[in-house]
C-alpha cells in the first residue's frame, strides 16, 4: 500500500516534488549534478545584476545554492525548480516560489543570458503559474522587481501581472538600498 498524499495542495507540494513539463522545457528538482550548469548561469554579471545574489566566482557556490534550495524545500520555506531544456538534461535557469502561504506566494526566476529572448522563461512561468493556480489553488502571486530590470518587468506584464506600486528602499543588497516594483497576478485574472 502506498502512502496517501495530503489533501491540502500546499502540503502535497512539500510531500512530493512535482515534475512539470512543457514544450521546450521540463521543470524539475535541482540536483547536485546541475552544479556546473548553475555556475554558468550565476557567474554571469548580467544575470545577477538585478539580483540579491552575488555573482558566483567559485564552482562550489553552485553546490551551496543547490544545498540551500534543498534545505529550504525540506523546511517547507520555498520550492525552486531547475529549468531543463527538454531532451538535453541541461539546466539553463531556475524558477519557483518563496514566502509560500496558504493562498499566495512570491515568484522568482533566473535564466542564462544565452537563452534570453527565446521564450523559455515565458514558457517556464506560464507552466509554473498554471500549476500554482490550478493545482495549488493559490489566489495571488507576487513578484518584486528592481526598477531597472526592464526585461523582467515586461515579462511579468506579458503574463498578465499588474504593477501595484513601488516599495521605496525595500531591499538591501550589494551594499545599497533598492526600490522594488510590486507586481501581482490574481487567480481570477489568470483563469479569465
Amino acid at each position: 500500500m502506498s502512502a496517501r498524499l495530503p489533501s491540502d495542495p500546499i502540503d502535497r507540494l512539500f510531500a512530493r516534488f512535482p515534475l512539470l513539463e512543457a514544450e521546450q522545457i521540463t521543470l524539475r528538482r535541482l540536483r547536485r549534478s546541475d552544479a556546473q550548469d548553475l555556475f554558468a548561469v550565476f557567474s554571469d554579471d548580467e544575470v545577477t545584476r538585478h539580483y540579491d545574489l552575488a555573482t558566483f566566482e567559485e564552482a562550489d557556490e553552485a553546490l551551496d545554492l543547490i544545498d540551500f534550495v534543498a534545505e529550504s524545500y525540506a523546511a517547507e520555506r520555498q520550492v525552486r525548480w531547475a529549468i531543463e531544456l527538454r531532451g538535453t538534461q541541461r539546466v539553463v535557469g531556475t524558477c519557483g516560489f518563496v514566502w509560500l502561504r496558504p493562498h499566495s506566494a512570491e515568484i522568482g526566476y533566473d535564466l542564462a543570458r544565452k537563452f534570453w529572448g527565446q521564450g523559455i522563461m515565458y514558457e517556464a512561468l506560464t507552466t509554473l503559474l498554471t500549476y500554482a493556480f490550478e493545482e495549488l489553488t493559490l489566489n495571488r502571486i507576487e513578484a518584486l522587481v528592481i526598477p531597472a530590470n526592464v526585461r523582467s518587468r515586461r515579462l511579468l506584464e506579458r503574463l498578465g501581472f499588474v504593477h501595484e506600486g513601488t516599495l521605496r528602499e525595500y531591499d538591501f543588497f550589494k551594499d545599497a538600498f533598492h526600490d522594488m516594483e510590486m507586481y501581482a497576478l490574481l487567480r481570477r485574472d489568470w483563469m479569465a
